[in-house]
């Protein structure tokens, strides 16, 4: 048999499998059609990027029963009676609350306290003093940890920590800090921490995972005090440094029961990684109510927690029935969130959304004018955030419910990364952070419908064609 025969047959074998399993798994049969396409016309290439950016699936089941929680002796549910008290903070929310029950596999638990931090001058030296203050475990999951000033701080502080006998856990996701990771691993094991890295970039396969990023950022010490949100550990979140590439941010420290759930999040990710399950007391201590807010974890990957966010977003934007306020960092909407969005404005909810104006991914607010368009014409008001670059995450509806956390609004956030954002029904931080955004609103630049359809040509070719791309960005 010749070689060319044994090429044509390895092509056509290779090929016939990635497309099956295209065929057999893959959800939007647009995207099944485009796997089949390329398996066949690119030989043995379009099948190995099949199997190594194609497969954006796992489950892990099994897993997790060996990690659940455990809260008065057994994890609640959602038949959980509500108190006057936690109907009165719901309010007409009440299909959301029912819809975000069905989803998503964690209670919604009164008794939190969610305070905002602001950029890397509130949120790091809060963060820092947690660790110096722990006295039995730290778990830290980070996108990114970058090897700069900032970074080394955080590796002082676990080197104290664990040399006062604290059990550190820190995971770091192996693709987002990969340009310093490697360096940055060696010395937080230095420091006696246990270091692990998340789906790492192994090729030529790469696990067949490359595609799947883990973008949690979760700090927790001794099970009871807990910080989320979109900041990674870098330097670039200090504003006051005078430098090249800042990124304001907003993160979170957090009190109160839905730590243990922040927690699930994170001793599921160890386990997924390392194999090693975490459980016991002093990673699952009694938590103490601490606040007013109604606040629940949502879990979503790409595995059983598939597109929890997503489904809580158009929950949320259906039963809105007065304000929208919406920050993010990159906007690419889902065919469902533009529908949800426009019947929304439809129905009469004053909608606002804040993007940055500059990105550290240059052509994402392409993406976002070509999208601009279907919205302002609906009545929908768009401001873009002026210099530096604005990496704020944050869902406000009707001034009562929060959506607060990692994700972004894009398919990337909703089907391919491991996400974790905190809902919460709360009646004094939520008018606050309301009050915040509109303060924002002088010192950014409105988008019209009027400069938006004034483009040129050449502008409107530019975004369409970073638009086409948006579904895998």
């Amino acid at each position: 048999m010749s070689w060319l025969a044994v090429f044509i047959a390895g092509w056509l074998l290779a090929g016939s499998v990635s497309a099956v399993h295209a065929i057999m798994y893959k959800r939007d049969p647009k995207s099944s059609g485009v796997w089949v396409l390329m398996s066949f016309a690119l030989p043995l290439i379009g099948p190995w990027l099949y199997w190594v950016i194609g497969i954006n699936r796992l489950e892990r089941k099994a897993q997790r029963r060996r990690t659940r929680w455990d809260r008065h002796g057994s994890l609640p549910d959602h038949s959980t009676p509500m108190t006057d008290a936690d109907h009165a903070a719901v309010g007409h929310l009440e299909s959301l609350r029912t819809m975000t029950n069905r989803v998503t596999r964690m209670p919604l638990l009164p008794g939190n306290l969610i305070e905002p931090l602001h950029n890397g001058e509130g949120a790091y030296p809060a963060m820092l003093g947690a660790i110096e203050q722990a006295q039995r475990t730290i778990t830290l999951e980070s996108y990114i940890f970058d090897r700069d000033e900032v970074g080394w701080k955080f590796i002082e502080a676990v080197r104290a920590a664990a040399a006062r006998g604290v059990h550190v856990h820190v995971l770091l996701d192996g693709l987002g800090a990969l340009g310093s990771s490697s360096r940055m691993s060696r010395s937080l094991m230095k420091t006696g921490a246990r270091v692990a890295a998340f789906f790492p970039l192994r090729l030529p396969l790469s696990q067949m995972r490359i595609n799947l990023r883990n973008h949690r950022k979760i700090l927790i010490t001794d099970g009871h005090t807990g910080f989320t949100g979109g900041m990674n550990i870098s330097q670039r979140h200090m504003l006051e440094t005078h430098g090249r590439g800042l990124c304001e941010d907003l993160h979170f420290r957090v009190t109160g029961p839905v730590v243990a759930e922040m927690q699930q999040a994170f001793v599921e990710d160890w386990l997924l990684a390392t194999g090693e399950a975490l459980a016991g007391p002093d990673y699952f201590p009694p938590l103490s109510m601490t606040g007013k807010a109604l606040a629940r974890g949502i879990i979503s990957g790409p595995d059983e927690d598939f597109e929890k966010i997503h489904w809580t977003l158009l929950a949320a934007f259906s039963a809105a029935q007065r304000t929208i306020r919406i920050a993010t960092p990159y906007f690419a909407p889902t065919p469902a969130v533009i529908a949800a969005m426009t019947m929304a404005a439809l129905r009469g909810v004053r909608i606002t959304l804040m993007l940055p104006s500059v990105s550290d991914v240059f052509f994402m607010p392409w993406v976002a004018t070509a999208y601009l368009e279907m919205f302002l014409e609906h009545g929908v008001r768009v401001y873009f955030r002026r210099p530096p670059f604005v990496h704020s995450k944050l869902l406000i509806v009707d001034e009562r419910w929060m959506l607060l956390g990692s994700a972004n609004i894009d398919p990337r956030s909703f089907r391919l990364n491991f996400e974790f954002n905190i809902e919460s029904y709360d009646p004094d931080l939520a008018p606050r952070m309301a009050l915040w955004l509109d303060g924002i609103v002088p010192h950014s630049n409105e988008v019209t419908l009027e400069a938006v359809r004034a483009r040129s040509g050449m502008r409107r070719f530019r975004d369409g064609l970073a638009k086409l791309f948006s579904p895998y960005l």
